[in-house]
């Protein structure tokens, strides 16, 4: 069956590159088709009607025309802004890192609706949570969970046996938990996860965001859970997320401007 000229979608921008003097290429993520592309020609002009509806973050309902090499991005209509993320330096930051992680983490045309609605859930809720850190961390291991990356946190990746209630370790290239005795064995490099911190990340692996956000959890435990993902995800990647590097530098400027 011929599929139709020109057909319709939700979409969430996810990133933009300019092309020429006045087009640019937008990459959406959306619930049905997954990743995808799509040229807006002379949007970055002045008068454009397109541009408005096509900016970074913004969810839109977007219609293209099919191309022989890309689509093209010939209606959109916005759907929900994100303004109070575009106005606020530390919650755009947040969620440049967020599309970021889902596009590096999706393959084009790939329908995936539950890291869809992941990403939108995570957006509409970075204004309103209480604990940022905490959303980000929820988001990252749900994330890899759909993606096919769930870390192993309840037994040891090597000998298969349940860890105890001690100092384990979490060695990103064996994509989990180390239990004391395989950890001298030195075959991974794994990093040391106390048991709190253990106990809150298969908490928000296995948790929903509701549950999560009305349990406080220590920042030094945050902070190490960060650690400990981060370095799974620069593993899994071989390379930073980029807009994490930024988010790092806020963080340190916010916490040297407090020691002022």
């Amino acid at each position: 069956m011929t599929k139709p000229r020109t057909y319709q979608t939700p979409a969430i921008v996810i990133k933009k590159t300019k092309l020429g003097e006045a087009d640019r290429i937008l990459t959406f993520y959306t619930p049905e088709l997954g990743k995808i592309q799509g040229v807006a020609k002379a949007v970055r002009k002045p008068k454009s009607k397109l541009s408005g509806h096509l900016e970074m973050l913004s969810y839109s309902l977007v219609t293209l025309a099919r191309g022989k090499n890309i689509d093209t991005v010939i209606g959109s209509q916005t759907l929900k802004p994100f303004l109070a993320i575009k106005n606020d330096l530390d919650l755009l930051s947040c969620a440049l890192y967020i599309t970021e992680m889902v596009n590096q983490f999706t393959p084009p045309e790939t329908e995936d609706p539950q890291i869809f609605n992941l990403l939108a859930f995570t957006l509409e809720q970075l204004p309103e949570a209480a604990d940022r850190e905490l959303l980000l961390r929820y988001f990252e291991l749900h994330l890899l969970r759909q993606a096919g990356y769930r870390p192993e946190l309840e037994k040891c990746v090597m000998c298969r046996k349940t860890l105890e209630t001690v100092t384990n370790s979490f060695a990103p290239s064996a994509g989990g938990m180390l239990c004391p005795s395989c950890q001298r064995l030195g075959r991974h490099y794994g990093y040391l996860l106390s048991p709190d911190g253990l106990g809150v990340m298969r908490f928000i692996q296995g948790g929903d965001w509701e549950s999560i956000s009305v349990v406080p959890v220590d920042i030094s435990t945050i902070a190490e859970i960060e650690r400990l993902i981060r370095s799974y995800i620069r593993h899994l990647l071989e390379k930073e997320i980029k807009s994490a590097l930024w988010l790092d530098s806020l963080k340190l400027e916010s916490s040297q401007s407090g020691k002022l």
